[in-house]
């Protein structure tokens, strides 16, 4: 007598499709159910708790916030990947459902819209305050142009590490893989980066930085392709993208950001800190609507190959079945 485990093929493709029928159909879950929510409320517990001064105190306790957020959010979805079995429709549902708060496709372009109604309107105030639900930077003093900058190298920069990324690490690893990217990503958001933060958020800032290399440059490929959605040539498109991806700080957000200002020949600055595609042209309000067409054609692309990948569905282990050997 023994036992063998029975495995069978997690159809994440499937997940990956349900999920996004979600958010667009229902957009985000409310705030007290909200995974991401959490990540972020336990991320505030700790950095309350953060040694106000000495650089390696700060940088110790900044990788166990890491090891402690990173844990937090991957080992219930892994639990759940064991307890909850593959092979049924309720499984599969429940799957979806829990997908669906790692990335937030609908209220991405939710909140670029709001920018573009606001200049639409003539509110250049109105069009500052939703920049700046969306940006870092200081938007008081921004002028259209600027606004409109900001805007479009958001939605760019966001497609990568809010939709791409999550669903890239859900098809490669499962639940687990892309609570671990939500979470990772949360955290440099939140403390990664310099001034006060500046050891604190060390292991968080180079964390993210590793983990959004590969989705950051597949989105940057995706959203080449889609140019063609506004008539540009993916093939020149590519080629500004290459050329232009490395002029930012981080190494990654350059990518999706060079990638919508070559498709739309457009001049992407933030002064003080770098210029995109300087032969372009000014960009004006009418680009927000096609940098929404630019990145909306190249995350189909991208989600439609992440379901394809994920159509060859990973196998997962459901159990142990007695056999008898004569």
């Amino acid at each position: 007598m023994h036992t063998e485990e029975t495995r069978v093929k997690e159809p994440r493709g499937m997940v990956v499709a349900l999920a996004l029928a979600l958010d667009l159909l229902l957009g985000e879950p409310p705030e007290r159910w909200h995974p991401v929510v959490w990540m972020g409320r336990l991320i505030g517990a700790l950095e309350r708790r953060a040694p106000k001064s000495g650089r390696i105190r700060q940088l110790l306790f900044g990788a166990a916030m890491e090891a402690i957020c990173v844990m937090a959010a991957a080992l219930p979805a892994r639990l759940l990947n064991r307890v909850v079995p593959v092979d049924s429709l309720p499984g599969i549902l429940l799957r979806a459902i829990s997908l669906k708060p790692t990335f937030a496709l609908r209220a991405l372009f939710d909140h670029h819209s709001r920018v573009g109604d606001a200049l639409a309107r003539s509110d250049l105030n109105g069009a500052r305050r939703a920049v700046g639900a969306i940006v870092s930077r200081e938007v008081g003093e921004l002028e259209e142009v600027g606004v409109v900058a900001a805007a479009v190298e958001s939605l760019a920069e966001n497609a990568a590490d809010s939709v791409v990324a999550p669903l890239l690490y859900y098809t490669l690893f499962g639940l687990p893989g892309a609570y671990l990217y939500r979470a990772a990503n949360t955290l440099d958001a939140m403390v990664g980066y310099h001034g006060r933060y500046e050891y604190l958020g060390k292991v968080a800032a180079r964390a993210d930085d590793t983990l959004n290399l590969v989705p950051a440059r597949l989105a940057a490929v995706a959203m080449a392709a889609g140019s063609c959605a506004i008539g540009s040539s993916p093939r020149s498109t590519w080629v500004r993208t290459r050329r232009e991806a490395s002029r930012t700080e981080s190494p990654n957000a350059g990518w999706p950001m060079a990638a919508v200002a070559g498709a739309l020949d457009v001049r992407l600055e933030k002064v003080g800190h770098y210029v995109l595609h300087p032969a372009g042209r000014t960009p004006t309000k009418g680009d927000l609507r096609r940098a929404r067409r630019v990145v909306g054609a190249g995350l189909a692309v991208a989600i439609l190959g992440l379901i394809l990948v994920g159509g060859g569905a990973r196998e997962a282990s459901c159990g142990r079945n007695p056999s008898r050997e004569g």
